[in-house]
């Protein structure tokens, strides 16, 4: 997670175990059982390409499918040692564009309508192009 460049196939390979890992730690702990499907799940894809099963749409708990968004607008939102952090209008347009293909497009909508009672939208994705392929 602190590595500044992209990850070589090795290290991709670890990381896609991270929900496994995440599963095995917290299943013993009695009063966290109910929560496992967010960390066990919450990289699967709506589409079926995530990990750690590959499941898809509805497959996937409501609460992974919830947690997904938040995560990921979080994750685009914050420096990352591989990215600066995006401003939440660009977060917003790629998860908006990502509606349907990563993420559960009912699950986007809610997410960006409440986003908008707070006063943030997304911009149209022809404006931010450059600042997607910012480090």
């Amino acid at each position: 997670m602190l590595k500044p460049g992209p990850l070589d196939n090795d290290e991709w390979a670890v990381m896609q175990r991270h929900p496994v890992y995440a599963y095995e730690l917290l299943s013993p702990i009695a009063h966290l059982r109910p929560s496992l499907d967010i960390p066990y799940y919450h990289h699967e894809k709506w589409n079926g390409t995530g990990y750690p099963t590959g499941i898809s749409g509805t497959q996937i708990p409501l609460a992974a499918r919830i947690f997904a968004v938040v995560d990921v607008y979080d994750a685009l939102t914050h420096n990352r040692p591989y990215h600066r952090a995006h401003s939440a209008e660009l977060a917003l347009t790629i998860i908006a564009e990502q509606s349907g293909l990563h993420f559960d497009p009912e699950i986007v909508s809610v997410f960006l309508d409440l986003m908008e009672q707070r006063g943030l939208r997304p911009k149209p994705l022809a404006q931010n192009v450059g600042a997607l392929r910012e480090p």
